[in-house]
């Protein structure tokens, strides 16, 4: 069994935190061709992450309950076990309707990943070094997207779409094998029932305090302006900006590299600038990438450069804003680990989910949608860190 502390540890709950944009951004790059293939429509196409979002926000609300109550490891298991038969159901899809409702599916297996792994985090830690074990889960767990749409545009080109989803159903049984033999339990079973009724009080408890909800307010911004680049990019950047499947992927990867150096930077500041003053550099990143996309559409500027540039430093801020946020989120609740990471999940999901519908709406000839609502989300992250300091400053202390 793997000891808490030690990089391996680490590595394996980045893995599974992983799951999530691993699903999502390796097929990406085959969008295009799904709609085509399927004889569907772009709104459709998106249709397949949103319903991805909404699986994966649902799902959370169930583990973290049962998590908190039956231990982390057995219930982990229990959702990649889930997470590899809809992959397959997904492989073997043969309408749009059909996928839309496998890759939900998906997502409800797939979420366990990463509500368990904070959950296990805010077992282990607390505070300051919860922060920072955060961040180094972040940026090991920022490989996914960086190497993800680059093998989802090599096995698009070589094998076709469902090759991916292939793919994910291997890398779910190894998961399950590594899971079973190396990870610990980090939470002994509780001898309290489980009911429908333990859970509603749980969750408000959790969501009547005001540093969850400061943490949660910026940790939702943040993240929606992600998946509101999720949801137009494949389309923006192949279809306005003539980006092939292949180079859309390594596109997508330089714009991701953001992420992973944001986290590995939170890693190192965190302990000098504590949670909030790392969340609030963030912020300023997330604003600057933000207002830059949508500088560089307005100016008419025809490379995908333009857009990819802006949306690294918006990732960036990102890598220090979301594991912070996190970890404030949390922090108060060392009883309700899983709870905590639940409800953050969630809401903030559902924020991304309503993010990546509107651009996905919106999209068509120009980049407006996209650039409008990144720039959005950047500019209320940075409000919602001014406009709470004073809240988490008094709650802290």
């Amino acid at each position: 069994m793997l000891r808490p502390g030690t990089f391996a540890l680490t590595a394996l709950l980045a893995a599974l935190s992983a799951i999530g944009p691993l699903t999502t951004d390796m097929y990406l790059p085959s969008l295009p061709d799904i709609v085509r293939l399927l004889d569907a429509t772009t709104a459709e196409g998106q249709l397949t992450i949103s319903s991805y979002l909404v699986g994966f926000a649902l799902g959370q609300i169930v583990y973290g309950p049962v998590s908190d109550r039956h231990g982390r490891k057995p219930v982990l298991i229990g959702a990649v076990v889930l997470y590899s038969a809809a992959s397959l159901l997904c492989a073997g899809s043969t309408s749009i309707s059909m996928l839309i409702g496998a890759r939900a599916l998906q997502a409800l297996g797939g979420c366990g990943g990463i509500v368990l792994a904070r959950a296990i985090v805010r077992d282990l830690y607390s505070g300051a070094r919860a922060g920072r074990e955060l961040s180094l889960i972040g940026s090991v767990m920022a490989l996914a997207p960086v190497l993800a749409p680059i093998a989802g545009g090599i096995l698009q080109t070589a094998f076709g779409w469902r090759s991916i989803f292939f793919t994910l159903v291997a890398s779910g049984l190894c998961g399950i094998a590594i899971i079973w033999m190396l990870l610990p339990e980090t939470l002994p079973r509780r001898a309290e029932p489980l009911s429908l009724s333990s859970m509603l009080k749980t969750y408000r408890t959790v969501a009547r305090n005001p540093v969850f909800l400061a943490y949660l307010a910026l940790g939702t911004t943040s993240y929606a302006g992600l998946f509101a680049w999720i949801s137009g990019a494949s389309f923006v950047l192949q279809d306005l900006y003539g980006l092939p499947p292949f180079d859309f992927g390594i596109a997508f990867s330089i714009g991701s590299v953001g992420y992973m150096a944001g986290s590995a930077l939170a890693a190192r500041l965190v302990g000098k600038l504590g949670i909030d003053g790392t969340v609030g550099l963030g912020s300023l990143c997330l604003c600057v990438g933000g207002l830059a996309m949508a500088g560089a559409v307005a100016l008419g500027l025809a490379s995908a450069i333009s857009l990819v540039l802006p949306m690294a430093i918006y990732l960036a801020g990102l890598g220090m804003v979301l594991p912070q946020s996190i970890a404030g989120a949390m922090t108060p609740f060392p009883e309700r680990a899983g709870a905590a990471s639940a409800l953050f999940g969630f809401i903030q999901q559902c924020g991304a989910a309503l993010c990546g519908v509107a651009v996905g709406h919106w999209l068509g000839a120009s980049a407006w949608p996209l650039a409008s609502a990144v720039a959005a989300m950047g500019c209320v992250s940075l409000f919602f860190w001014f406009g709470t300091r004073r809240l988490r400053a008094r709650e802290k202390h």
